[in-house]
């Protein structure tokens, strides 16, 4: 990796260690510790998804116009603001409306990370840099979740806003890093592409992009939108899984992406994306099949813990493999300097998934098991039908570039960059 190249993974893990730090225990510092109640911790939770879908749209045309450097930076400070009034926060509205500016903060991070990486990054070293990013940001969360668990004390008001404020002086210090990156370019708005005037209407007229959209909301619904609301509700009341083995099973999760991280990039490098993404669905498949089992099955509660803590395992493992798939497929999709745009909209479409996921399956999952457990089955089943559909759509440097690479080498040429979007 390059210098800016470090600095951006350094930009990632300590935005994910900052998130890490405090979620977890929003829903009790506002209920309990300042004792807003039930109901105000649920809207808290509701704004910080309002916030990103409300602020995305825009982050993808600011960051085509300006670049994501300035709006990373910008990101940075917002989310500072609010996680430093968060924890000085007393009333209702004061906590709503710094949840606003910490979440609208922490969703524009994402695709101006992303952004910088596709711009630091070639063709044949991209999969490679986003799964370092995913493993960085897995690392990120589980310390700082950990770390964050150790200094809290429902009883002190005190060790949350200490909390706080050393997540706001967590984004303070990723600006002074991250304002030394000197990225490869630094785009003007003279410099925008024509096609980005209508930007928008432009990325829906790229049915591969629409496709992979389309397919995004259904894996981000049928994993992520299901680990902390659905699943863990099917765990509780159909497997009888204790608080602690619940834990375990998310822990068995984010052991998978650190241990597997890396063994299966050359894997997957050297496979179609699309066939990638579809092996992830049977996959998932299979994790729904188990956590049926676990909830559903004749066997003991031994069996049944492990079954379930199998089954975060299995996801961790697609998810593995999607971290060096997906972001590289959204930015050879991208034209020419419209990666800012493209990343804003599939951030925008994994929001709306987490948004719709946890409302959807935590209900379900509660109350109707087997028709949970079946649901997502054929949710994960669809996964592996898209994303073949996907494959049909795509040219081959964006659905096999390894293939495509040397196959230019073999003429004697030089690989390209991004490939021109397949509309």
């Amino acid at each position: 990796m390059g210098a800016a190249m470090r600095r951006i993974q350094v930009g990632n893990a300590l935005s994910a260690f900052g998130l890490g730090f405090t979620v977890p225990y929003l829903y009790v510092y506002v209920a309990q510790v300042r004792g807003l109640g039930a109901v105000t911790a649920g809207m808290v939770l509701a704004v910080f998804a309002v916030a990103a879908l409300i602020v995305l749209p825009f982050a993808g045309r600011t960051i085509v116009r300006r670049g994501p450097l300035p709006v990373l930076l910008a990101a940075l400070v917002t989310a500072a603001i609010g996680a430093l009034s968060l924890g000085l926060s007393g009333s209702a509205v004061s906590v709503l409306l710094s949840a606003a500016a910490l979440g609208a903060g922490q969703a524009v991070m994402q695709p101006a990370l992303a952004t910088m990486i596709v711009d630091c990054s070639s063709s044949g070293t991209r999969s490679r840099a986003f799964a370092m990013q995913f493993f960085l940001q897995n690392l990120g969360l589980g310390i700082g979740g950990l770390i964050g668990g150790h200094l809290v004390d429902a009883s002190r008001a005190s060790s949350f806003t200490l909390l706080f404020t050393l997540e706001a002086a967590i984004f303070l210090l990723l600006v002074v890093v991250m304002a030394t990156v000197r990225m490869p370019h630094s785009p003007r708005v003279e410099d925008v592409p024509q096609s980005a005037k209508g930007s928008w209407k432009q990325l829906l007229g790229n049915r591969a992009m629409v496709q992979l959209c389309v397919l995004g909301f259904v894996l981000f619904f049928a994993c992520y939108g299901q680990f902390e609301s659905g699943l863990s509700a099917y765990g509780v009341e159909a497997a009888g899984i204790s608080t602690s083995a619940l834990g375990t099973a998310l822990a068995a999760n984010t052991l998978m992406i650190v241990v597997a991280q890396f063994a299966v990039l050359r894997f997957v490098e050297r496979r179609k994306r699309s066939r990638v993404i579809a092996s992830v669905g049977l996959i998932w498949a299979v994790a729904w099949a188990v956590a049926g089992y676990a909830g559903l099955g004749n066997g003991s509660q031994e069996m049944a813990t492990a079954a379930f803590v199998s089954t975060y395992a299995l996801f961790g493992l697609g998810e593995a493999m999607l971290s060096p798939t997906l972001a590289p497929l959204v930015a050879d999709l991208a034209p020419t300097g419209m990666a800012g745009q493209y990343n804003s909209a599939f951030a925008l479409v994994k929001q709306l998934a987490l948004a719709v996921g946890p409302a959807v399956g935590g209900p379900l999952g509660a109350s109707l098991h087997a028709p949970y457990i079946v649901v997502f089955v054929l949710f994960s089943l669809g996964i592996t039908v898209l994303a073949l559909r996907l494959g049909r759509q795509l040219t081959e440097a964006q659905d096999h570039p390894s293939a495509a690479r040397s196959r230019v080498v073999a003429q004697g040429g030089a690989p390209r960059g991004n490939a021109p979007a397949h509309v």
